[in-house]
């Protein structure tokens, strides 16, 4: 399929200055915007994913989410520290033992947000 047929554009050069201005008006800023394209980056590993995945069901430490995705503990600490810098995990020591748990409620539905669009038809 041709990918100049798959996109619409108008015939013409006419800008609508009144939308334009009400939309610009509108927009976070741009630091906002930025700071949005980051947190979506994050979202963008399979591996991170399936982390937070695991921590929908349970807190969980390294061990036993290595475990579970069948990966090495350094992996794992390596998207843990990724997922935590962008505040989506937090953690609690117990001892020895550090757990991890989603850091709110907003991750699970930023997920289920994702996950229902996919599954649209």
């Amino acid at each position: 399929m041709d990918n100049n047929k798959d996109i619409l554009k108008c015939d013409c050069t006419t800008i609508h200055q009144d939308i334009v201005d009400s939309v610009r008006s509108n927009m976070p800023s741009e630091e906002n915007l930025y700071d949005i394209a980051e947190l979506f980056k994050v979202f963008g590993d399979t591996t991170r994913i399936k982390i937070i995945c695991a921590l929908f069901e349970a807190e969980m430490c390294v061990c036993d989410i290595a475990n579970l995705l069948n990966m090495t503990q350094s992996a794992i600490s390596h998207q843990l520290r990724v997922l935590k810098q962008a505040r989506l995990v937090k953690y609690r020591r117990d001892g020895k033992i550090v757990y991890y748990s989603l850091d709110d409620e907003h991750i699970k539905h930023i997920f289920n947000l994702g996950l229902a669009h996919i599954n649209e038809e």
